[in-house]
Parts: structure tokens; C-alpha cells; sequence
């Protein structure tokens, strides 16, 4: 009788403790703290893919996001957007992007951003993955990213203006 019972309490348990598709995930390592990391669902086929998030900065010394590694893609790269005669292009950052002390940098669509490069499998929406980022001063620091809808951050347009990095 007491088996019955408790059996039920314990997935009612479970299901409230277990992260939502709207849950904010956050990691902290030194000065940094880095907040809310997503990416959108991939196709099948496609072999790459977006990631996004915040990284902000308490301390006095400026930090770098240099790259990461994931078990889901051959590389991690992190890169820009910007216009050029009229013409959005994406480029890697080779020397990584500036956390300035005190600050914080927003990847987010059409702008800053990581990508997932030589995708193993597509990323499927409401699943998350391990990421570690790695920065000049903290180090290695592993965050789970969740995979959001295609449409997600976007307001109505493509974060990656119509462009594909399967192309690079």
C-alpha cells in the first residue's frame, strides 16, 4: 500500500523539479556568469547549426570566448554578423570576442552568435546538449544547451538573413 503511493509522489517530485522548455540555465565560473544558452533546431541534413546566450563580466579584467567543443558538432566557432555593401556575411572570430570587465555581450540572432560546425545529428527541439566554452582567463566552463524552434529570438526574420553556413 505505502509502494503504491509513494510511487506516484515520486515522478509528481520529479516532473516539478525537471527544467522547462522556459527555464533560464545559468553557469558561473570566476567573474563570469553566462546565462539562458539555446540553439535552434536543426533539419535533418543540415550541417550546421546556431547557438545564443549572455556572458556577463563582474570582474575587473577583461575576458575572451575563444571556442568550445560539444559532442554534437566537429567544432565550435564564434562569430559575427555584419553588413557589407548591403550584403549580411558571417565571419569566424579567430582571436574570439571581448568580454569586457564589468559588462556583458549579448550572442544572440543577427548578431554576435556561436556555431555548432559539422553537426553529428540534427538538433531537435526541447532537447539540450553539454557545451563546454572556452575562455582565455576562466578557463573551460560547460553549460547544456536547450534547442528552441526555428522561429525563436527571431521577431519574424532569419537570424542568419537567408544565408546558410553550410557554405563555409
Amino acid at each position: 500500500m505505502i509502494r503504491h503511493t509513494l510511487i506516484p509522489a515520486a515522478f509528481a517530485l520529479a516532473a516539478t523539479l525537471a527544467p522547462t522548455a522556459t527555464s533560464a540555465q545559468t553557469a558561473t565560473a570566476g567573474a563570469l556568469e553566462i546565462t539562458a544558452p539555446w540553439a535552434r533546431e536543426t533539419a535533418q541534413g543540415q550541417t550546421a547549426g546556431g547557438g545564443f546566450l549572455t556572458i556577463g563580466n563582474k570582474g575587473k579584467a577583461p575576458d575572451r570566448l575563444l571556442g568550445g567543443s560539444t559532442p554534437v558538432a566537429a567544432e565550435v566557432q564564434i562569430h559575427t554578423m555584419s553588413m557589407d555593401a548591403g550584403v549580411m556575411r558571417m565571419r569566424p572570430l579567430r582571436d574570439g570576442l571581448a568580454i569586457p570587465p564589468g559588462g556583458s555581450v549579448a550572442l544572440k540572432p543577427g548578431s554576435f552568435h556561436i556555431m555548432f560546425m559539422g553537426l553529428k545529428r540534427p538538433l531537435k527541439r526541447g532537447e539540450t546538449f553539454p557545451v563546454t566554452l572556452r575562455f582565455a582567463r576562466a578557463g573551460d566552463v560547460a553549460v547544456r544547451f536547450r534547442v528552441e524552434a526555428v522561429t525563436h529570438g527571431t521577431a519574424g526574420k532569419d537570424a542568419h538573413g537567408g544565408n546558410s553556413h553550410d557554405s563555409h
